[in-house]
């Protein structure tokens, strides 16, 4: 079973992180608000058996520097491209979970050319619903509260999830867990202000500001994967499914038992449908012709 290797290397003066295993076609990883590439190393061995898969710490997250600056989906977008040409990598398949996935439809968007496939998972950006703590944590005058929650009744509740979570609307262990150590993870200054910058450009206190269905018709090329929880308390799985609806060629793998986490709480099951979905599926190659034509005659597709 391939190991899965810590590195970090020096982009544009800042420091990022990444977790890398395996040989073979690039697989890269891309992570959600708060979290880390660490989320991805349950099922990275699994996945990495043929393939090379790599998994950063976003700008603003984990080891990775959190610097003033850009945390748009463009930017986030822009700097995994140039992870991936630093490392050698010219063409991949991108996977994204929530935040994650906003960023790869956008690295699909904007780099197309280096864009073989597409995995979105409980991903943002295809529709307004999220869950209310995301909304709360937009509304203004959130950075002023933030620093207390973080150090105080936060920390003990990590261990203490169950009718709490039912509260907030996170209906089981897991969700509950996983996002409270994010939140726990804005414990300095530098981490909160990347958190909130992230969170403002795709969330506002009425839902989710970004979607992407309207260029979802430019995706007819390339394979594409969704998987998402029954579960799923942050992101409905309505999203997917609509999206699933507007992509014809896609696939669609529903976890019934899951929540916002499918690859964590059925890392096999996920790196199993993931090494499926790579055998089966050609990478796609897109020339200039056929994204102008595209451009040009694509009804975009109502959400």
């Amino acid at each position: 079973m391939p190991e899965i290797a810590e590195h970090e290397l020096t982009l544009h003066g800042h420091r990022v992180r990444y977790l890398a295993a395996g040989a073979g076609p690039p697989v890269v990883l891309i992570h959600g608000i708060t979290s880390t590439a660490d989320t991805w190393a349950p099922a990275m061995r699994g996945m990495s058996r043929g393939h090379t898969v790599i998994a950063p710490d976003l700008l603003g997250h984990g080891a990775s520097a959190k610097p003033r600056g850009d945390y748009s989906l463009g930017a986030y977008a822009s700097g995994v491209r140039d992870l991936l040409a630093a490392l050698g990598h010219d063409r991949v398949t991108i996977v994204g979970h929530s935040l994650g996935g906003g960023i790869a439809m956008q690295f699909a968007y904007q780099f197309p050319e280096r864009t073989e496939r597409l995995v979105l998972v409980s991903s943002g950006g295809l529709g307004r619903e999220v869950n209310f703590l995301l909304r709360a944590a937009a509304l203004p005058g959130a950075e002023l509260v933030l620093p207390f929650l973080v150090p105080g009744w936060l920390g003990s509740a990590v261990d203490r999830v169950g009718a709490a979570g039912a509260r907030l609307g996170l209906r089981t262990r897991l969700d509950l867990g996983e996002v409270l150590r994010g939140f726990l993870s804005l414990n300095d200054a530098e981490a909160r202000a990347a958190f909130l910058h992230t969170l403002r450009a795709v969330i506002d206190p009425g839902g989710q500001r970004v979607n992407g269905h309207d260029r979802l018709y430019l995706a007819a090329h390339l394979p594409t994967l969704l998987v998402w929880g029954e579960r799923d308390p942050i992101i409905p799985v309505a999203h997917g499914r609509a999206a699933h609806a507007a992509m014809p060629g896609s696939r669609l793998k529903v976890f019934a038992a899951s929540g916002h986490f499918p690859h964590l709480d059925d890392a096999v099951r996920f790196a199993d449908v993931m090494c499926d979905f790579l055998a089966a599926t050609e990478p796609a190659t897109l020339d200039a012709e056929t994204l102008r034509s595209r451009l040009r005659d694509g009804a975009p597709l109502a959400a």
